[in-house]
């Protein structure tokens, strides 16, 4: 079959070439020499296309940076105004001859009236969705005028909702743009508007290829059977080839020869794949991808596509159990433990992030050991990359639809607005392996049922039948139908959570978010209690990276009650809370450097605890995925990996609580039992290591015991009893050894860290220069308890925050781009930070 194909793919290589020419799509980019302006005023300034208002005011030094300081308040002004973008391009007479000549946006920022050589040419309003129109007509040979005229979405906002009977959480709500651009917990209020994704002339004659869905069949006798759906738009009836060619080795894999109708046409090609090799998530296997050609070619025509196609079979699993109810992700057949943290845009203006910004944050989720993250329905449907990316490193997306912590409307305008940028989305989206789950929405179902707004709001029971008939047919009929027709291999939730953390029900069914830590004041414990089947939120605040905070303060602000510090704090009791909670655990630093340092260590501290519970608790639980991974401005945030891309002590912690291997501690009256978590997939033969020692390295009770571990579980190895030594100056270390390579390692303090009993260290240090930048090997003689390297310049430890035990060798590998003879490392200690 194999050779007969190739025979063909020859034959029809030589039909081709004696035919007549055949022409490709082409695409004209329209992204520079951009002008703009507010309405009203004549003089332009240069713009760039993608971008907004605010960056191009900003690049222009007619605003101050907007993340700096307190300038976020100043310049709310500009959401409030009209903006004018302009244009122009030249097109040839042979352009023009072109059979088929669209203008199109990959994205507008929000509302815009969008002009043609003086003609309107179209009009938008929803952020998520792509734009494209025949322009043929209104082009012209020479020079072609291009305008973009943005209206306020804050002010078509407080129009629509002066107009309604029924208020609202949030006005918001009426406009489909980034809901946490209106201000959140974590992020500042800059309502963008731009033209905020590539804009360019598509020309194409007879036939191109408006999509392409892989579905994979089934996986039978070592044979991956897989559909391909063309969709072709043509401009005529005619006859048409359709070939799917294996990049790897230029064969045609197979071929069609189909009959166009004028307009949309779908046809499928089956194909297969012998022996596949399967797709696996970071920590499992390789995510193996293929890559293969979709080409459709009419007489006159030619166009291709290509895809990587990842074969994998992957079922949420939600059946009755002795709990309540399953919620775990089967992948290839296995049960997987998801490890990973919730995402939000890298930026308030989230336009033209670098490839080298996307290539670093998801290396840094690798590096930690994720095999999840959970785009959170708050923010945006992310840049292609970022899904190719999650695709190549074994990364599986949560992926919420664009709804949170609102109700919306349910008009049939806005219906049908939202149902175009669902179609768009899922078809964008549907062929990446890494796609796990569609969820509707972020904590609406959760807010109705437990937020109050009912009676904040004053609905009446008339009122609050036709919200919630809204809501469900919103995420429970439309989105739900979109998803099973256009992609029926991913699993659709319509909510998350699905029930609220104060209800019995969100520990034994669905995904939970646990917020009774941090906003419910709860004691770090309680995380170790409120453990539920897969935990989709909780998190807890931190400060990020002092050199974050000197890009966006000055250095008279770096104290804890200056105002543009706190405008850099967007939760109300934020630190508040992040005090409270250091007086629990800490002793709390006087100075202002010292205070930064232990917030990220009491943060880490809580998160590190809450990883550990839901690991243990496998296979009842089976994810935890924490708030949050990134920030989107230099704020003091829930995240792990500050703005400027900077490891916090969390993403340190997490690193480690994320490993294949995880030993782990439960502490039950007078004993501490040891626990063995493994996520390998076959069993394992190893040695544990148990040791008590003083702060000073003095041994109180050593032990080793040969373990079977079984694969995938969580197990207790063994139970020491803890009476007969001080607890606060002890403590134990346990080691999981397998043929003389350490797969896990840990260390449990019998008392919380404000009662430990700790003294200077005397560490000592040496650097030595290498290729990449310098190993740095530390000694100390007595118990070093978060040792945090630091360097002015940039560069990246490859551990930090770590305790360093005495009589033991530490290296650490700083990596640095930069030519540097000599390095001054900075070391601090919990004591130090606590030292008068």
């Amino acid at each position: 079959m194999q050779q007969t194909l190739k025979i063909s793919a020859f034959i029809l290589i030589i039909v081709l070439s004696i035919s007549c020419k055949r022409e490709s799509p082409t695409r004209i980019g329209i992204n520079k020499d951009w002008q703009f302006t507010q309405t009203g005023k004549e003089n332009g300034l240069p713009a760039q296309v993608p971008g907004f208002v605010q960056t191009d005011l900003f690049k222009n030094h007619i605003i101050p940076d907007p993340y700096f300081g307190g300038n976020e308040k100043e310049l709310q002004w500009i959401s409030r105004s009209e903006w004018e973008y302009k244009t122009t391009f030249d097109i040839d007479k042979g352009l023009l001859k072109k059979e088929h000549l669209e203008l199109v946006f990959e994205g507008i920022d929000t509302y815009a009236h969008i002009f043609l050589n003086g003609s309107q040419l179209l009009q938008t309003n929803n952020m998520f969705r792509k734009w494209e129109v025949d322009c043929k007509s209104l082009l012209i040979e020479g020079t072609n005028i291009l305008e973009v005229h943005f209206a306020p979405s804050e002010k078509l906002d407080s129009i629509q909702a002066e107009n309604q009977n029924i208020a609202f959480p949030d006005m918001r709500s009426y406009t489909r743009k980034a809901p946490y651009q209106s201000g959140w917990d974590w992020a500042p209020r800059f309502v963008t508007m731009g033209i905020w994704k590539p804009v360019y002339l598509r020309c194409w004659k007879d036939a191109r290829i408006e999509n392409i869905r892989i579905k994979q069949d089934s996986i039978v006798n070592d044979t991956a059977w897989i559909t391909t759906v063309f969709e072709i738009e043509s401009s005529k009836i005619q006859d048409c080839f359709l070939s799917i060619i294996d990049e790897s080795t230029s064969d045609l894999v197979n071929k069609a020869r189909v009959r166009l109708e004028k307009g949309l046409n779908s046809f499928s090609v089956d194909f297969t794949i012998s022996n596949p090799e399967l797709w696996w998530t970071n920590g499992l296997g390789e995510p193996h991808l293929y890559q293969f050609g979709f080409m459709v070619q009419t007489n006159r025509s030619i166009d291709k596509k290509y895809k990587n196609i990842g074969i994998r079979t992957l079922e949420l699993v939600q059946q009755p159990d002795s709990i309540g109810e399953s919620f775990y992700f089967n992948l290839n057949g296995m049960p997987v433990f998801m490890k990973g943290a919730n995402y939000v845009p890298q930026d308030n203006f989230p336009a033209g992030i670098s490839v080298s910004r996307y290539n670093r944050l998801i290396k840094s989720a690798v590096d930690a050991n994720m095999n999840m993250l959970r785009v959170w329905g708050g923010g945006i449907y992310e840049d292609d990359l970022f899904y190719d990316l999650c695709d190549k490193n074994g990364i599986l997306v949560w992926q919420d639809f664009m709804f949170a912590c609102n109700l919306y409307p349910g008009d049939k305008d806005f219906t049908k607005n939202v149902k175009q940028e669902t179609i768009e989305q899922v078809k964008r989206l549907r062929n990446h392996p890494s796609m796990a789950l569609w969820c509707g929405n972020n904590e609406i179902d959760e807010a109705w049922h437990n937020w109050g707004w009912q009676k904040s709001l004053g609905y009446s029971e008339k009122d609050s039948t036709k919200l919630w008939n809204e809501y469900l047919n919103l995420f429970e009929k439309l989105l739900p139908h979109i998803v099973d027709s256009l992609t029926d291999e991913t699993p659709y939730v319509p909510s998350s959570p699905k029930n609220g953390w104060g209800r019995k029900e969100s520990l034994t069914e669905g995904d939970m978010h646990y917020w009774g830590v941090w906003w419910g004041g709860e004691p770090f414990e309680m995380y170790e209690k409120k453990v539920g089947r897969f935990m989709s939120e909780y998190g807890f605040q931190g400060f990020p990276n002092m050199k974050t905070l000197f890009s966006c303060l000055d250095s008279t602000d770096l104290k804890l009650d200056s105002k543009a510090l706190l405008n850099h704090q967007k939760h109300p009791k934020g630190m508040e809370l992040i005090r409270d909670y250091m007086e629990r655990e800490y002793f709390v630093p006087m100075k202002f450097e010292d205070y930064n340092y232990v917030s990220q260590l009491v943060q880490a501290y809580g998160i590190k605890k809450a990883i550990e519970a839901h690991r243990r608790a496998k296979p009842d639980c089976m994810g935890t995925l924490y708030w949050q991974l990134n920030d989107s401005w230099p704020g003091i945030s829930w995240s792990g990996i500050d703005y400027f891309g900077r490891w916090k002590a969390l993403h340190y912690f997490v690193k480690k609580a994320y490993q294949e291997y995880l030993i782990s501690f439960e502490e039950t009256n007078d004993s501490v039992q040891i626990f063995i978590v493994s996520d390998k997939l076959t069993d394992t033969d190893a040695e544990l290591e148990l040791s008590i020692i003083s702060f000073d390295g003095e041994e109180y009770w050593s032990g080793k015991q040969t373990v079977d571990i079984l694969s995938n579980s969580s197990k207790v190895y063994f139970a020491k009893g803890i009476n007969g030594f001080p607890k606060n100056n002890h403590l134990l270390i346990a080691n999981l050894i397998s043929d003389e390579k350490i797969l896990a390692s840990n260390i449990y303090y019998f008392v919380p860290p404000k009662e430990l009993q700790l003294s200077r260290p005397n560490i000592q240090k040496e650097i030595t220069k290498t290729k990449s930048g310098y190993t740095i090997s530390l000694k100390t003689d007595k118990l070093a308890k978060n040792v945090f390297l630091s360097f002015d310049g940039d560069g990246f430890f490859s551990d930090n925050y770590f305790d360093l035990l005495p009589g033991k060798e530490k290296e650490i590998n700083f990596i640095t781009k930069k030519s540097i003879e000599y390095i001054e490392i900075k070391i601090t200690t919990l004591f130090s930070s606590f030292e008068k």
